[in-house]
């Protein structure tokens, strides 16, 4: 299905908005991106859903949603959907969040109980007191130079990203192309919100049943913070896919499939 994308004032703050149309039989999944990723980079997993209506925004300060007044929490981040969903018409949600927006989609699940129905959580972790990965790999990720030159992105890619994006020049091509990611201070703004923030004080109390996904071969968050998710949630199971950090982007169709199928039992 044809995905439609507008602009919608929430509260003051512009956001770009997709939606891609599909059944009304159960809540749509909304979906929070990576650190400094514009939606596009997330439309092969949209795509790939077969029957779930999804809503994805970028974040004030990325892609087509201009800079917020001053830098914010992902506190602030959650309210802001909650307030685009009520102005959309939706009720519940199932909610999804990837790497960075794993975090958006924990803290969602955690202050919007009313509305959040299921939880999915991809390449994420519980915040600051997650397992981190090598330093070499996140310190490539302080800067948000990858977005904004191709030629470091193709350098950097299969370091920092592991998976197919080590075996498949193609796979960073097309990922550099679809990019328009976030100005340098949008993404301070995107590293300032999870300056110490965790999920740990409070992940054990979420009631909403939950995936979480991780890949095998992944550089900036590994397996063990999925494992640690999925042991100290009440409702929560782990689904190793056989890839890296970008798994969404790299099996599309196997991984929506794996969403839609939890969404629907």
């Amino acid at each position: 299905m044809a995905i439609d994308v507008q602009t919608i004032d929430v509260g003051g703050q512009s956001l770009r908005v997709a939606i891609k149309q599909g059944s009304k039989e159960r809540p749509p999944l909304l979906l929070f991106n990576g650190i400094g990723a514009n939606w596009e980079l997330a439309e092969p997993f949209i795509s790939a859903l077969k029957a779930t209506e999804a809503i994805i925004f970028d974040v004030p300060g990325v892609g087509g949603s201009p800079l917020p007044p001053s830098p914010y929490r992902p506190a602030t981040i959650a309210r802001l959907a909650a307030r685009l969903m009520a102005q959309l018409g939706y009720v519940k949600v199932d909610v999804a969040g990837v790497s960075w927006g794993g975090g958006i989609a924990q803290e969602f699940a955690h202050q919007q109980v009313d509305i959040c129905r299921r939880l999915v959580l991809a390449a994420t972790a519980p915040g600051a007191t997650m397992i981190p990965g090598r330093p070499a790999v996140l310190w490539k990720m302080v800067t948000p130079r990858r977005y904004l030159d191709a030629q470091f992105m193709q350098h950097v890619a299969p370091e920092i990203y592991g998976g197919a994006f080590r075996t498949d020049p193609t796979l960073i091509l097309e990922h550099a192309k679809t990019m328009s990611g976030a100005s340098r201070l949008g993404y301070l703004y995107q590293l300032l919100a999870m300056a110490g923030w965790s999920s740990l004080p409070w992940i054990w109390r979420l009631e909403q049943p939950t995936l979480i996904l991780a890949g095998t071969d992944d550089p900036i968050v590994p397996t063990i913070n999925g494992r640690i998710m999925a042991r100290l949630m009440k409702n929560a199971r782990l689904e190793l896919i056989e890839d890296g950090h970008l798994f969404l982007l790299t099996r599309p169709t196997e991984v929506a499939q794996i969403v839609e199928d939890f969404l629907s039992e």
